[in-house]
């Protein structure tokens, strides 16, 4: 699977960072129709025969009091004939504590659809393991400030361990974010952890490069 992520271009083609716009946004609540757009465009690359079968796409906190937009993803789903498991919606920690009313409907609301629900940046702050259980989430992104560190901090390596520890009590699965080194990967895999995203692991891409289209 492979997370989608949005960049804007601007007049001259050159392509915005999400820092540089996505707070406009926010500031004038349009983050659900942003949100809504990128369900819709990765859909249509799942309808078109995707070499990938599986995408996660990040929802706003704004995202996560609209209670429409899980409908809206079951409707373009059901219309392209696209299975919801082709998705995965991950929830940011902050949102987590920030809204955990809205976080358990939405990721309730979004399992019973068939989705897969996710926290993203697990570890930031404070490691609580109380969302877990809450969200009933298929996976954790554990926050690269701490997987950058699992070589140079025994600090770092107790977080994980805790978690691996965690995750396998409860049947969810971990994704390691910010893997640039392959030394990092060889970590990752002795202590079990089942997933990795970074530069060490892929570059970025187009999604259409990414998704491809399987041939007739």
């Amino acid at each position: 699977m492979a997370e989608v992520l949005v960049r804007m271009r601007e007049e001259e083609r050159s392509l915005l960072p999400p820092g540089e716009f996505l707070p406009v946004l926010e500031h004038y609540g349009m983050m659900p129709q942003l949100d809504r757009w990128v369900v819709s465009r990765v859909i249509e690359c799942l309808a078109s025969g995707s070499r990938l079968p599986r995408f996660t796409i990040n929802v706003s906190g704004q995202t996560l009091e609209d209670a429409r937009f899980v409908i809206h993803v079951g409707t373009q789903a059901r219309k392209a004939g696209v299975p919801p498991a082709s998705l995965a919606f991950e929830i940011d920690e902050s949102d987590v504590l920030a809204r955990p009313k809205a976080a358990v409907r939405f990721s309730n609301a979004i399992k019973a659809l068939g989705c897969g629900p996710l926290i993203d940046g697990f570890g930031r702050r404070a490691v609580s393991f109380a969302p877990l259980k809450a969200l009933r989430i298929d996976y954790v992104k554990v926050d690269g400030s701490i997987v950058r560190r699992l070589l140079t901090s025994d600090v770092a390596r107790t977080k994980m361990n805790a978690m691996v520890r965690v995750a396998e009590a409860l049947g969810v699965g971990l994704v390691a974010e910010c893997v640039e080194e392959q030394d990092i990967v060889a970590r990752l895999k002795a202590l079990n952890v089942s997933h990795a995203q970074g530069f060490g692991v892929y570059q970025p891409h187009p999604l259409d490069s990414i998704a491809g289209s399987l041939p007739a």
